[in-house]
This record gives C-alpha cells, structure tokens and sequence, in this order.
C-alpha cells in the first residue's frame, strides 16, 4: 500500500472563496506529504517496509449540470456546453487563487449549481512538489536517483497532452468532460519548463506579454523599465530581471525574498522582463529569437498562465515595392509556412484577426506617430503576414515562393508572427502582430550591417513604445471582451 497523505473527502461548495479555500488545503496537504518524504529520502531513510511507495494526489473541482439551457450567449467563457459531468484537476491555488476564484465565481452564476471539490486519482509528480529554488534530487548519488523511481510518481507524458486544447481528446464512456483546457500535470509542466527558458518564476508573469525576434527591443525595454522605477508615480511596482532580480518603485520597500535574486552568469535560450503591476496586469516581455520552434516552445508554456493577450512586435521583409524601411505592419491574416504546429493545428484551420486587439494596436501607431487618417497609411499597413521556417528562403529557386506570396496578397515576411497567432487561436489567448519592416529583399534592400544599425537606432524606441501604449489600451478592456468568442469552439471548456 502507498503512503498518502490524510484524505480529503469531497465537498459541495456555493460560494467561490470556500471552493478555493478546499482546494488550497488538499493542495497544501498533498504537497507537504511529498515534500517531507522527499525530505527523508534524500537524508538516507532506509528504503523498505517502513518507506513504501509515497503517493499524493491533486485536488479536483467538477460540476454538474442537468439542463441544455445555457448561459448568457453573449458569454466566452464561465458555463459548460450542456448538460453532464464536467471535471478538472486543479495546481499551484497559491499562483493562480484570483483566476481559479473567478472561474468558480462564473459557474456558479451562471449554472445556479454547487461545486464539488475534493481530491482525485491524478498523482503528483515529486518534481512538481518541489519548493522554488529546491533541488533536492541534484545531490542524490546515480543509484539512489534510480531508487527514486520506484518510492516516488515521477511525471508523466500520457497526463499531459493538448488533446483538450487541440480539440482531439476524446473521454473514455462515464469519464467526465474536460471543465479545462490543461490538467495540473500540464501546467506544472509548463511552469517548470518557464523557469528554465526565462531565467524568471512563473510567479512574475504578467497577462499581457510581448514578444520580440531582437535583443534591441529587450535592450530598450530594460532601459524603459530602469526609468519607471526611478519614478515614484510609475504605475508599475516593480521591474524583474532574469534570475529573479528585482527593482523595486522609488519609495518601495524591498520585500522578503528580493535579495535572492541573482544575475546569472548567461542569459537563458528566452529571458523574459516583467514589469509588474499589483494585480499582474503589468507587461512581461520575452526575446524568443529567431524562429518558429522558439515561437511555438515559448508560448505553449506561457499558455498555461492564461494570459489577457499576447503581442508580437518584431522585424520583418517588406514584400511591396511601395513599402520604405521603418514602415510598420499590422497583419490581418497569416500564411502559415513554419509548420511547426501542423499536427496540432491544420495549416487549412484560418486564424482570424480580433478586432479589439487591431483597433488597439492601430490606436496605439497613430497616438505614438502622432499621426492620423490617410497620413497614418504612409507608415502603416494592414495585410497578410507570411512566416517562414527557412531563414534563407531567398535562396529558393524562383519564381517558387515569391509566387505564392503574391498570390497571398502577402505585405510582409518573418519567421514568428503565424505561430504565435496560431498558438494564441489554439489556447484561447487573444493575440496580435505589429512588424516593422528592417529589409526589403525582393526590391534589392538586403540587411546590410550598417543600413540595419541605423533602421534599429531609428525605430526601436518607438516600436516598442506603440507596444506598451496597446497593452494600456487592451488593459481597458473587460476581460470578458478581449477573450473573443471567436476563439472558442462548439463545445467549449468552462475555464477562460
């Protein structure tokens, strides 16, 4: 028999904060179960009859309904699609307590049944156990990390796929519907993997999120985020850094735990920099470099954070002979040539544009320009984007790829922007692009190291700055808004 933590039998809820509460302290009681006997373990306890398998379990919210009538239709998100057992493992309540308050909060609204919370069958891997900046299992010998496995859940693939988000998972007869698009091994999946790829906690993130392909932007914004906490009347608290460095607003007091942070001695495969705002609805910003794979890695992770929106700002070839360098692109439409995420979403599957993060990015170009109407169209265009996975695709045989982007009506060209949309069509994060063009190769302007010098010192700045402004625009927006339905399916998960 395994050793388990004291069971917590479930429990029917109406009120939000009592639902949370429950699944804190089946949380709490799990973890702590796993980390002590990690504990013991890694401190030699002998490994026999009285140190059996240790098992601990996540705890689950489900609701039931009975009904087809369905929620308000103007709704996204906050109801079940019919009547039946809706179910999902839950993780890290300390994390996500606001957003797992507010999904509660909006079935029982909208459905007028209890929540039922209590712990399920789903183990917790020890990994996922583990406190930040614990690294246990590193000081263990090979033959004692190989005994590890047969004491310990270690994670597992089977639990953790995108069958939900892809639209492919099909329950097993009398299993409940998904209530989520991730199962908590999943997202604590992600969140591990963030720590490494950002150099930053999970726990920094913000929910609007801004992409880049350069070091310039990231450069810039760090210069940007040093100047708002000299200011005592920035509206961003704090600005962080990778290896969970921390500047604190003028006036601030440091908080337990900032002097722990530590620059590392090289920055991770895509640092990130948040500047946070009390209730996360500040602007975390990644440098994803260049490339689809990097695209589709990083915000498969971040998915899981459930952000408000995410932006991609970044460079590209401008593909029109009346486009100058500097010349912004907002795309409307993508052409997806990075195959990346063909298996999980079919290239024929169309991404459409959300029309509050266009208005908001258009807004934002013309505010930051400061200019308007038929003046604004001299540095801005709309159009399809095409991204690539082959950096050299000038190099292909012509008339081959120039022909299918005109054929496209395509205005410009990188190797990121139609995945990141595509990932945020896929996992219900609402999503936009904002390029400026760096090069024109199909009209004889390659990047040369001196013309792109000056293009970068020219626009950077204010490229970034028409980002930020569309965060603070988007920011204005109910969530319940931004979150479009046309992003949602027929038979939608409850959860946003």
């Amino acid at each position: 028999m395994p050793s388990l933590p004291l069971f917590i039998a479930p429990a029917q809820f109406d009120d939000a904060d009592a639902a949370l509460a429950q699944v804190q302290a089946i949380y709490r009681s799990s973890v702590g179960h796993l980390r002590d006997a990690l504990q013991r373990f890694v401190a030699g306890a002998e490994v026999g009859p009285s140190f059996p398998h240790v098992r601990a379990c996540y705890p689950f919210v489900r609701v039931r309904t009975t009904t087809v009538a369905r929620a308000d239709s103007r709704l996204s998100y906050g109801f079940v699609a019919g009547p039946g057992s809706f179910e999902t493992t839950l993780t890290r309540p300390d994390l996500f307590a606001a957003y797992y308050r507010e999904q509660f909060r909006l079935l029982l609204k909208n459905h007028g049944v209890s929540l039922e919370v209590g712990t399920s069958a789903q183990p917790i891997p020890v990994h996922f156990s583990l406190a930040e900046g614990d690294h246990l299992e590193g000081t263990l010998p090979p033959e004692r990390r190989l005994l590890m496995r047969d004491r310990f859940d270690l994670p597992d693939l089977a639990a953790m796929d995108d069958g939900i988000a892809n639209g492919t998972h099909d329950p097993a007869p009398g299993e409940p519907l998904p209530l989520a698009l991730f199962t908590a091994p999943r997202v604590d999946y992600s969140l591990h993997r963030l720590r490494h790829y950002t150099g930053t906690p999970p726990e920094q993130f913000q929910n609007f999120v801004l992409f880049t392909n350069y070091q310039f932007y990231i450069d810039e914004f760090i210069k940007l985020g040093h100047a708002l906490m000299a200011d005592p009347q920035a509206a961003y608290e704090a600005f962080v850094e990778p290896g969970n460095v921390i500047t604190r607003r003028a006036g601030e007091a440091a908080r337990e735990g900032d002097e722990l942070g530590r620059a590392p001695p090289r920055l991770p495969q895509m640092p990130a920099y948040h500047l946070v705002r009390p209730d996360s609805s500040g602007i975390t910003m990644v440098n994803i470099g260049v490339g689809p794979a990097n695209a589709k890695t990083i915000t498969d992770h971040i998915a899981v954070l459930r952000p408000h929106a995410w932006l991609m700002l970044g460079h590209c070839a401008g593909l029109r002979n009346s486009q100058q360098l500097g010349d912004y692109v907002l795309a409307h439409a993508y052409m997806r040539e990075d195959h990346v995420l063909d298996e999980d979403l079919p290239p024929w599957v169309p991404i459409p544009a959300l029309a509050e993060v266009q208005l908001a990015l258009e807004q934002a170009v013309a505010e930051v320009t400061q200019l308007a109407g038929y003046e604004l169209k001299k540095v801005l265009r709309t159009g399809t984007v095409v991204s690539t996975d082959n950096r050299n695709w000038e190099l292909l045989p012509h008339p081959g790829p120039v022909r299918r982007f005109s054929q496209s009506r395509a205005i410009a060209l990188d190797m990121e922007s139609a995945t990141i949309a595509a990932n945020g069509f896929r996992f219900r994060v609402p999503y936009g692009t904002l390029l400026c063009v760096s090069d024109k190769p199909l009209h004889g302007e390659i990047k040369l190291p001196g013309m792109a010098n000056t293009f970068y010192r020219e626009r950077v700045d204010q490229h970034l700055r028409i980002g930020m402004r569309a965060v603070e625009l988007l920011r204005q927006e109910r969530p319940g808004s931004l979150h479009s339905r046309k992003l949602r399916s027929f038979a939608e998960v409850a959860f946003q």
